[in-house]
C-alpha cells in the first residue's frame, strides 16, 4: 500500500492532522483560537475544504487535554522525520522507539514572559492545536531545525538558586523586543545528557547543546531585541561545556549569603537539592545516601558556587551578589550583556523591578532581614559546614571585580 493510500485509509481526524502539519498558514490560522468549540468550527470547516468528512464528535476527541504533559512519557513513536519550523519550539526531549526524540509545541503570539518556561509551556498546551497536534521528530532532527546561523544568546544567567535570577529574567523580558528563556526543560535535558554520555565525541555534544539553545530562541515575534537564557543552578558545573559551546556569550552568576538560600530551601525545597531527584547526582558528593538532607542541600549548593570559582578564568563571566539587586540590572548586568536599552524599554524594566518575579501581584522587596531572623542555630551551623568558604571566595572576587 502507498503512502497516500494509507493516509486515506486512516482516520479523518488524522488526516486532518498530517493536513494542518504540512500547512504552517492553516496552522497559524488555528493556533490563535483558544476557544474548543470555535476551534472544532474552524477545524471542521477546513476539512470539508480539504474533501475530509468529519463528525463534531471525531473532532472533539482528538482533542485529548494534557495540560501536566504525560504524553511525553508515552512512549509514542516519531510522527516525522523533519523538525517543524516557525512558531514551535522544543519542550521536551524523550525516549521514543529506542531512539532520542523531541516534542514539540506551538506558541504562535506567546512570548516567553512567564517566570519560568514550563509557565509559558502550560498555556500553550492549553491551546486546541497543540491538543490537536503533538509533533514528536527524532533528536538528530533538531540539528538541522535552527539552520545554519542558529540564535546565540547575548547573555547567560547562572545562580546558585533562589538568588535573584528570576528577577534578572523577568526584567529582561519586560523590553517585548527580548527573547527570555528561563530554565527550560529541553535545555537541562540536553546538558544532562552531555554531562553523562562522555562517551559521545564532545563535537556532537556541543552541537546539541548549541541546536537546542539555538531552537529555543527564535524570534517568533519579530521584535530583533537581544536572547537570554537563564540556566538551573546545577549547570555552573557544566561552565566549560556552554563556554566551549558559546565561547563569544557573556554570562553572570548571581549569589547570596548562604544562610538566606538555606532558609529559602528549607521553606520548599527545590528539586536539585534533594538527592534521588535527578536521574544522576551531578555533585560527586561522597556518601550521598547517608547525608541528611538538610546537608546534602548545602554541600549541592557550596558545589554549585565552588564550580564558578573553579571555571571564573574561562573568561566572559561576571559575580553579582543578590544585594546589588535590582540596580545591578541596569548598570552591571546589561552593559555586560553588550546591551544598551532605549527610553521605553528603561521603563519597562523599572517597572518589572518593582514586583515580585515569582508573585508579579506583589511588590519586590529585599527579605534578607527576614530570613537571617528566621534562621536557626542548627542552619547556619550548615551553611557554616559547606557554603561559607566559597561565598566569602566569591565576595572577595567580586569586589576585586574579577571576570
Amino acid at each position: 500500500m502507498t503512502d497516500s493510500s494509507l493516509l486515506h485509509a486512516a482516520a479523518p481526524i488524522d488526516r486532518f492532522r498530517a493536513l494542518v502539519m504540512a500547512d504552517p498558514a492553516l496552522q497559524q490560522r488555528l493556533s490563535m483560537i483558544v476557544d474548543q468549540g470555535v476551534f472544532v468550527e474552524a477545524l471542521l470547516s477546513a476539512a470539508a475544504d480539504a474533501g475530509i468528512a468529519m463528525t463534531a464528535d471525531e473532532a472533539n476527541a482528538g482533542l485529548t487535554p494534557d495540560p501536566l504533559g504525560i504524553w511525553r512519557f508515552s512512549g509514542a513513536p516519531v510522527t516525522s522525520r523533519t523538525a517543524p519550523d516557525g512558531d514551535w519550539l522544543p519542550v521536551a526531549i524523550v525516549p521514543s522507539s529506542g531512539e532520542l526524540a523531541v516534542d514539540w509545541a506551538h506558541f504562535s503570539g506567546l512570548p516567553l514572559v512567564d517566570s519560568f518556561f514550563e509557565d509559558s509551556l502550560r498555556r500553550a498546551r492549553h491551546r486546541p492545536l497543540n491538543r490537536l497536534l503533538r509533533p514528536r521528530t527524532p533528536l538528530s532532527t533538531l540539528l538541522n531545525s535552527v539552520g545554519e546561523n542558529p540564535p546565540v544568546p547575548a547573555g547567560f544567567v547562572f545562580h546558585q538558586s533562589r538568588c535573584g535570577s528570576t528577577l534578572v529574567s523577568q526584567m529582561a523580558a519586560a523590553d517585548a523586543r527580548n527573547v527570555v528563556v528561563s530554565e527550560a526543560v529541553p535545555i537541562d535535558t540536553i546538558v544532562q545528557l552531555a554531562t553523562v554520555r562522555t562517551d559521545l565525541p564532545i563535537d556532537e555534544r556541543l552541537r546539541l547543546v548549541r541546536a537546542v539553545v539555538g531552537a529555543l530562541g527564535r524570534d517568533r515575534m519579530g521584535g530583533a531585541g537581544h536572547y537570554i537564557v537563564k540556566l538551573d543552578s546545577w549547570h555552573t558545573l557544566a561552565l566549560p561545556l556552554f563556554r566551549q559551546a558559546f565561547p563569544e556569550t557573556p554570562w553572570i552568576f548571581l549569589y547570596r549569603d548562604p544562610v538566606e538560600i538555606l532558609v529559602s530551601h528549607a521553606r520548599m525545597a527545590g528539586a536539585q537539592t534533594v538527592f534521588g531527584a535527578m536521574s544522576f547526582d551531578p555533585y560527586g558528593i561522597d556518601e550521598s545516601m547517608a547525608m541528611p538532607p538538610d546537608h546534602y542541600a548545602a554541600r549541592a549548593l557550596g558545589r554549585t558556587a565552588e564550580a564558578v570559582i573553579e571555571h571564573l578564568g574561562l573568561g566572559g563571566g561576571m559575580l553579582v551578589n543578590y544585594s546589588e539587586l535590582p540596580e545591578a540590572m541596569e548598570t552591571r548586568i546589561l552593559p555586560h550583556f553588550g546591551m544598551a536599552p532605549d527610553e521605553e524599554a528603561l521603563a519597562a524594566l523599572a517597572t518589572a523591578s518593582g514586583r515580585n518575579a515569582k508573585a508579579p501581584n506583589e511588590r519586590f522587596v529585599h527579605d534578607s532581614g527576614d530570613k537571617q531572623q528566621e534562621a536557626k542555630d542548627g542552619l547556619r551551623a550548615i551553611a557554616a559546614l559547606y557554603m561559607d568558604e566559597p561565598y566569602r571566595h566569591l565576595e572577595g572576587l567580586r569586589r576585586a571585580g574579577a571576570k
